[in-house]
C-alpha cells in the first residue's frame, strides 16, 4: 500500500489530479478526493484546512481496495504478517488497511462473510518471499484465524469511533461494527482513548483492562492478549491522528 501524507495549494491539488483515477467531492464545506471503482468509493481521504492547504492524506493502491472482497483479503494478509512475523514493522500496515476499510464503509459483518466464502474455496493464496524468490502459496483459513482478523479491525473501526473529533471520514451511514461488538469493546478502547488524549500516555495498566472486560464479558484475557490489544488501540490513535 502506498501512503503519504503532504500539502499544497487547493488548486494544484485539484490540477494535479487532472486525468487521474482520483475524483473530488463536496463533503459538508470540505473537497475531498476519492476514485471511484464499481460504483463505489475506494480510496483516498483529504480535507481543506486553515489556509485553504488541501491535505491528501491517504492513497491506496487500486487493485488492492477494489472490492469488500479485496479489502477482506488485505487485511488478512496483514494480520497474517503481523503473527508470523512481529508487531514491530507489520501493524501500522494492518491499522492502515483498517483505516482505509472504515473510511470506504465496510462493516464488522460484511469483512467477515467475505472471509467465510474465502475459507469455503480454494482461491485464496498468499506471497511469500525467500531468498529473492517470491512464491503464490494456496493457504486454507481457519474459523479461529478469521474470528481474529476480524475482531483486530473492529478494534480498530470502534477506536476510530473513539476519538474525540471524527479523525475519519466515513462514506457510508451503515454503523461499521455490531451492537454486540460495541458492548464487548467500546469501553475498552475508550479507556485507552482517554489516556491517550487527556493524559498524553502510551501505556494502560494491563489489570485496569482486565477490569474492564471482566465487567463487561464476565472474564478477562491473558495479560499478553490484552497487552497486544492496547498496542492495537494506541497505534490505531495514533493513525488516525494523521488524518486530521
Amino acid at each position: 500500500m502506498m501512503r503519504e501524507k503532504f500539502s499544497l495549494t487547493h488548486n494544484k491539488f485539484v490540477s494535479s489530479l487532472k486525468g487521474s483515477s482520483y475524483g473530488i467531492l463536496q463533503w459538508g464545506n470540505r473537497p475531498c478526493c476519492n476514485n471511484i471503482l464499481q460504483g463505489k468509493m475506494i480510496n483516498g481521504i483529504c480535507h481543506l484546512p486553515i489556509r485553504k492547504q488541501t491535505s491528501l492524506v491517504c492513497g491506496c493502491i487500486d487493485d488492492e481496495f477494489r472490492s469488500s472482497r479485496n479489502i477482506a483479503l488485505s487485511l488478512h494478509r496483514r494480520y497474517k504478517n503481523v503473527v508470523d512475523r512481529g508487531f514491530s514493522n507489520h501493524l501500522k500496515d494492518f491499522i492502515t488497511a483498517g483505516v482505509t476499510a472504515y473510511a470506504v464503509g465496510c462493516t464488522e459483518e460484511g469483512l467477515r462473510d467475505e472471509l467465510l466464502k474465502l475459507r469455503d474455496s480454494s482461491e485464496y493464496s498468499m506471497e511469500q518471499r525467500s531468498s529473492g524468490v517470491t512464491t503464490s502459496v494456496k493457504l486454507k483459513l481457519t474459523t479461529e484465524e478469521i474470528n481474529e482478523c476480524i475482531l483486530w479491525s473492529v478494534i480498530v473501526f470502534i477506536t476510530i469511533l473513539c476519538t474525540p473529533q471524527p479523525t475519519v471520514v466515513r462514506w457510508s451511514n451503515t454503523p461499521p461494527v455490531s451492537d454486540e461488538a460495541q458492548l464487548k469493546w467500546r469501553g475498552f478502547c475508550a479507556l485507552i482513548a482517554n489516556a491517550y488524549y487527556t493524559r498524553g500516555m502510551a501505556w494502560l495498566p494491563i489489570k485496569t483492562l482486565q477490569l474492564e472486560q471482566m465487567a463487561v464479558m464476565g472474564h478477562a484475557e491473558e495479560p499478553a492478549i490484552v497487552a497486544d490489544r492496547m498496542r492495537l488501540v494506541f497505534a490505531t490513535l495514533e493513525e488516525a491522528e494523521l488524518c486530521l
